[in-house]
């Protein structure tokens, strides 16, 4: 958002300006319109993810699926929440869940009981979604170096996000498999 100026979104929107601060009266309120569309396919997603009766390594399947699906298409949104969250952490938590959090706490529940029945090795239910979460969102925050540093261009980063969804759960589940 730092780098965005209004006269280049009115440019690329094939707009003028005045009209692009009528409608959105500022980049801030523009980004906040763009951010609220993109996080209302993802949170909900991710909430009906958690809430499911789905068995654990099906919740993982969907869970990196579904969250790269939405973020491949809307690559700024990791990097942007990180940002707004550092900056705001209760506002803008109130802004993107409300009162509801993500119910992680039911997948947390899932994976003690697989720990106890012995299906999965012992694991801080928080780590193993931190893991998750990050071999996620940290290819997108950290894009740049990743392509500098592999010599790849967009096309070949978008198919390795491609190949993510389901190289992540493998991971994950092999982690954790007894």
């Amino acid at each position: 958002m730092a780098g965005a100026r209004m006269q280049d979104i009115a440019d690329d929107a094939g707009i003028n300006k005045a009209m692009l601060h009528y409608y959105f009266r500022s980049k801030e309120k523009l980004f906040e319109v763009i951010f609220k569309e993109a996080a209302a396919r993802l949170f909900p997603t991710i909430a009906s993810i958690l809430n499911s009766d789905l068995p654990l390594f099906e919740k993982i399947r969907r869970f990196t699926n579904d969250y790269l699906e939405i973020v491949i298409e809307n690559p700024f949104l990791p990097l942007f929440v990180l940002n707004e969250i550092n900056k705001r952490p209760q506002a803008f938590g109130k802004k993107i869940f409300g009162h509801h959090r993500p119910p992680v706490h039911i997948l947390a529940e899932q994976i003690q009981q697989e720990i106890h029945k012995k299906n999965i090795k012992p694991i801080n239910p928080a780590h193993l979604v931190m893991n998750m979460m990050s071999m996620c969102v940290f290819p997108f925050v950290g894009k740049p170096m990743i392509q500098l540093i592999m010599n790849i261009d967009d096309t070949q980063f978008r198919n390795m996000m491609e190949e993510r969804k389901t190289m992540i759960a493998d991971f994950i589940i092999a982690s954790i498999k007894k």
